[in-house]
C-alpha cells in the first residue's frame, strides 16, 4: 500500500441520526406538497362556487332578453349571453345535489346499521325499504313527493305539502341513501373479523365498538363509492325540472321554448355538466389511489 493511499481519508459513515433527519425533512416536504395541492383544489372550488353564488339563487326566472341571429346555425353571441342565467340554474342544481347528498350519507348509515340488525323484526323492514327504493325510478319518487303526497289528507300539511326544491332534496336524499347504505354495508363487512373479536375480548360497549373500532376502518374504504354516488346525484338532479325546480334542465326547456334555439341552450348545459363532472371524477380517482396507497 502506498503512502498516498494511506493518506486518503476514509469516507465519513452516515449515522442513524442523519438518516432520521433526512427522512423527517422528506416527510415534511411531502406533507407540504400535499397541503399545497389540497389548498389549490379548495381555492378552485371556492372560486367556482363564488362565481355561481354571485349569479345564483333559488328563485330563478331566466329573464334574459338575448335574441339569436335566425340565419346563423350556431350563434356564439347568443350562447355567451345565456351564461349568467345558466349559472343561476346551475347553482340551484348544485344546492339540491349537496343538500340531498348530505341527507343520503347520514340516512344511508342508519339504513346500513338497521339492515345489519340481529333482530328480524328490525332487519326486514329496513331491507324491504332499501330494495323498494332502489327498484323504483327516482322520477316516480319525485312525482310522489310533489304531486301525490299532498293528497294524503291525514298527514300534517307541513309534512305533505313541499316546495319544489325541498321535494327534490328529500327525493335525492332518500334515493341515494339506499345506495350509500349498500356501500356502508360492504365497508363494514371488509373490516377484519379479528377487530370484532378483539372488541368483544376487551369487553367494549357496543357503541364504542362501532364508533371507535369498526366505523373508522369501514368508512374510508367506501369514500370512493360515495364520491361516485355524489357525481351520479348531480347528474340526476336535473330531473327536478319535472316538479318545477328551476335547475339546468328547467333553464334549457324555458329558453329553448322561448327562443326556438335548442342547439345553443343544450350545448351550454352539456358543457356545464362536463365542467363539473370531469374534475369531480378526477378527484375521486385521486382519492381511490390515495386510499389504496395508505392500505399498503
Amino acid at each position: 500500500m502506498t503512502i498516498d493511499q494511506t493518506d486518503q481519508e476514509a469516507p465519513h459513515p452516515m449515522h442513524a441520526e442523519d438518516v432520521d433527519v433526512e427522512a423527517a425533512a422528506e416527510l415534511r416536504a411531502a406533507r407540504w406538497r400535499r397541503r399545497m395541492v389540497t389548498l389549490g383544489w379548495v381555492a378552485t372550488a371556492v372560486v367556482v362556487l363564488t362565481v355561481i353564488w354571485r349569479f345564483g339563487g333559488t328563485d330563478v326566472s331566466f329573464d334574459t332578453d338575448a335574441t339569436a341571429d335566425p340565419d346563423a346555425k350556431f350563434d356564439w353571441g347568443f350562447f355567451f349571453a345565456l351564461i349568467p342565467d345558466f349559472l343561476e340554474a346551475l347553482w340551484v342544481t348544485v344546492q339540491a345535489t349537496i343538500a340531498g347528498f348530505a341527507v343520503a350519507i347520514v340516512l344511508g348509515l342508519f339504513l346500513a346499521l338497521g339492515r345489519r340488525s340481529d333482530h328480524r323484526a328490525l332487519r326486514w323492514p329496513f331491507s324491504f325499504f332499501i330494495e323498494f327504493v332502489r327498484s323504483t325510478p327516482l322520477l316516480i319518487q319525485l312525482y310522489f313527493l310533489f304531486y301525490a303526497l299532498p293528497t294524503i289528507s291525514w298527514l300534517p300539511e307541513s309534512v305533505r305539502v313541499l316546495d319544489p326544491l325541498p321535494a327534490l332534496i328529500i327525493g335525492l336524499g332518500i334515493h341515494y341513501a339506499t345506495y350509500c347504505s349498500e356501500a356502508y354495508r360492504a365497508g363494514i363487512d371488509s373490516v377484519p373479523k379479528g377487530q370484532w373479536e378483539a372488541s368483544t375480548a376487551m369487553n367494549l360497549p357496543r357503541r364504542t365498538t362501532w364508533g371507535r373500532v369498526i366505523l373508522p376502518q369501514a368508512i374510508p374504504n367506501v369514500l370512493p363509492a360515495l364520491g361516485n354516488y355524489l357525481v351520479a346525484g348531480f347528474k340526476d338532479a336535473p330531473l327536478g325540472s319535472s316538479i318545477q325546480v328551476t335547475g339546468v334542465l328547467f333553464f334549457a326547456k324555458t329558453i329553448s321554448s322561448r327562443t326556438f334555439r335548442p342547439v345553443e341552450t343544450y350545448t351550454l348545459v352539456g358543457i356545464g355538466f362536463l365542467a363539473v363532472s370531469i374534475p369531480a371524477a378526477f378527484l375521486i380517482r385521486r382519492l381511490e389511489r390515495r386510499i389504496a396507497y395508505e392500505r399498503t
